[in-house]
């Protein structure tokens, strides 16, 4: 069976641990909440570094532990990539990476070296002492020496925490690639609600040792209800096909939901599929169809569900096909135009930014 269930409960020091899911054993799964909600335990239960009093795991059907059997952390096929790179000092990247190759049961052969490598873009940093790396450069050797041990599990603990916006820029990429061209399940933790939009295909929201809700990661954040829809970076994420690039006004065309969304700047070629992030600030309704606007993206929608975020904002949930999109809009917004359920709305869509953004060739 292709997917991995976990269950986990038990007093661990100070905290009390409860959690149960069954999640896909492909793609990207991301742990969400606040610090000290008890990600990091979860990660370390599935390697076997905690073991809680009741405690079962499965992956894709093979039993990694339950109430007669505890498989150890060292017998565990898991890649582990911490908050810090832990690389080897007195060795150089090479030397690191090949640590991996040794842990591994399998037998590694060059091409499988070289295609890791070459994935992480490595290739020039091979004879290079890690004191001399950058962070994101450490980080990058530090997933390749983790995918080198041929892991059936990844897990990822907040792995650009400690860097600043200009290596997390530059190291995301090189996850996005790693995401698309391997079949294992990666299971990442963050607090960055950015991050997850970027790179994960399902979701766990956690609270204080439980898990809140878990789901795939489109539904999850057009979910009002749920604490990430309070954020003031709150944002509903699709998936789109490019359709057309106006080259005099630079202009790309991104279809889904049965709509066609407007971005400036060329995005990728025609018939690629691209995420496309809106936040809900910057979507506004109105009763009527704007006739004069400088908003490139106007649709016709149907409010569904109203939520209050507190006593002066409310999330707003619209029907774009069989997606959702959120607005946020103030009470007064919600009371002057008496914006009702199931009514018929136009949502301007002031900004659609590129989760990943492409080059032209």
């Amino acid at each position: 069976m292709s997917q991995i269930t976990a269950r986990f409960k038990g007093q661990l020091d100070q905290f009390q641990l409860d959690v149960d899911f069954t999640i896909p054993s492909v793609g990207v799964t991301a742990l969400f909440g606040q610090s000290g909600c008890g990600k990091t335990t979860v990660l370390r239960c599935l390697a076997g570094l905690e073991r809680v009093t009741e405690g079962d795991l499965r992956i894709n059907g093979a039993v990694w532990q339950d109430q007669s059997s505890f498989v150890k952390p060292h017998h565990r096929p898991v890649g582990y990539v911490f908050q810090d790179a832990n690389l080897f000092d007195h060795l150089d990247v090479k030397g690191n990476l090949l640590f991996g190759h040794k842990r591994s049961s399998q037998k590694n052969d060059g091409p499988f070296f070289e295609g890791v490598v070459s994935l992480m873009g490595l290739s020039n940093l091979l004879d290079r002492p890690v004191q001399m790396l950058s962070g994101g450069e450490r980080q990058r050797v530090a997933i390749g020496r983790a995918l080198l041990s041929h892991p059936k599990l990844l897990l990822m603990d907040e792995p650009l925490s400690a860097l600043d916006r200009f290596a997390k820029e530059e190291i995301i990429p090189y996850l996005q690639k790693m995401h698309q061209a391997l079949s294992i399940p990666i299971i990442y933790i963050s607090h960055d609600s950015e991050e997850v939009e970027r790179l994960a295909d399902h979701l766990i929201l956690m609270e204080k040792g439980r898990i809140v809700k878990s789901g795939p990661l489109f539904d999850m954040l057009s979910d009002p209800k749920l604490f990430i829809a309070k954020s003031s970076k709150t944002a509903s994420v699709f998936e789109g096909v490019i359709c057309h690039f106006d080259e005099a006004d630079q202009i790309t065309s991104l279809q889904f939901c049965n709509r066609t969304f407007h971005v400036p700047g060329y995005v990728g070629e025609v018939g690629e599929t691209r995420r496309v992030r809106i936040v809900a600030t910057d979507v506004s309704l109105a009763n009527e169809m704007p006739s004069k606007t400088t908003i490139l993206n106007v649709f016709e929608s149907r409010i569904i569900e109203i939520v209050a975020i507190d006593e002066a904002r409310y999330n707003v949930v619209l029907e774009l096909g069989t997606a959702k999109l959120i607005a946020r809009i103030s009470k007064r917004s919600l009371s002057h135009f008496d914006f009702q359920i199931g009514q018929s709305v136009f949502a301007q869509v002031k900004a659609v930014s590129m989760v990943e953004k492409r080059k032209r060739k």
